[in-house]
């Protein structure tokens, strides 16, 4: 399950499925779960989930030969929509306590740990127990954006949720373009030098497998950002950023900022992680969480380092 999620507490309290009150608490998750609202209008529900305040969400992304691991983690107490699954894949439930509505229009309760295959469709329930619920997926792509394509739907209530969200561009954004083009200007760089640099295909590579805490998705600063999908503490590597001067996708997608909350660190043999120097917020229920940036000023004065050096 994915998102959105919200405390069951506050949903029960603004009572948006019906006015009696219910025996138990038991009850109120069984009639939450089978209410007309959740079976017949998902969409519906998931309206009014997103207008209220959303859980942390933290999503992991793991990556194998010819395998990725979506992880999510949810706290308990948490009333969650899932993404809709396209196809049939193996889940490994590993810890915690959920009940789910089933195909049948009555609830179903899971217990970790629990090894399954899932069909495709969608998942609605209320974790009881903090959760660790991994989805396992057959394939050699590692783009997270490409993935979740390939294998999710996205339902248009988060997509209008989304773009709602984009109406709105704070102050800071605008800043950090602004600072941006201070820094082209700083180092002598013409935008048009710049654009070409940054989207030149021959340098680029995947990520290497492991596991990872960001995705690549449509950003306010500019194009396409790097954004975090779980909590990353200062001092922390997010990702490898460039390898035998490739750039991989942190190398490639990290956005300026005026006040950025990563910098490039330059490893002995000349790779470069993308490192948090502050913490960082992952996703609240299915919205990403903080953008990754870093300042350009910091990267090109390390590049201009580097070419002085060989």
């Amino acid at each position: 399950m994915s998102t959105p999620t919200t405390d069951l507490a506050s949903l029960l309290v603004a009572d948006p499925f019906m006015s009696e009150r219910f025996g138990s608490w038991d009850d109120a998750i069984k009639a939450a779960l089978t209410h007309p609202m959740a079976i017949q209008n998902i969409e519906a529900l998931e309206r009014k989930l997103l207008d209220l305040e959303q859980v942390p969400c933290p999503v992991i992304h793991r990556f194998g030969p010819g395998l990725y691991i979506r992880e999510v983690t949810m706290p308990a107490g948490t009333f969650a929509v899932g993404h809709f699954q396209r196809f049939e894949h193996m889940n490994i439930f590993l810890k915690g306590r959920v009940t789910i509505l089933n195909d049948k229009g009555g609830t179903t309760e899971l217990v970790a740990p629990m090894i399954f295959v899932g069909k495709p469709g969608q998942k609605v329930g209320y974790i009881h127990e903090d959760m660790v619920w991994q989805n396992i997926y057959a394939t050699d792509e590692t783009d997270v954006e490409t993935l979740e394509a390939t294998f999710l739907v996205r339902s248009a209530t988060l997509d209008e949720d989304l773009a709602r969200r984009r109406q709105r561009v704070p102050l800071e954004v605008e800043r950090d373009r602004i600072d941006y083009r201070m820094v082209l200007a700083e180092f002598g760089i013409p935008h048009e030098l710049a654009r070409a640099e940054t989207e030149f295909q021959g340098d680029r590579i995947p990520f290497p497998f492991g596991d990872y805490k960001v995705a690549v998705s449509d950003s306010l600063i500019d194009g396409k950002g790097l954004f975090a999908t779980a909590e990353i503490a200062p001092g922390e590597v997010i990702a490898p950023a460039r390898i035998d001067g490739k750039r991989t996708p942190a190398g490639r997608y990290t956005n300026h900022s005026a006040t950025p909350n990563a910098r490039f660190v330059k490893k002995p043999n000349g790779d470069l992680d993308l490192v948090a120097t502050e913490d960082i917020h992952g996703m609240q229920g299915g919205r990403l969480g903080q953008e990754i940036t870093i300042d350009y000023r910091q990267a090109l004065t390390m590049r201009k380092q580097l070419c002085q050096q060989q």
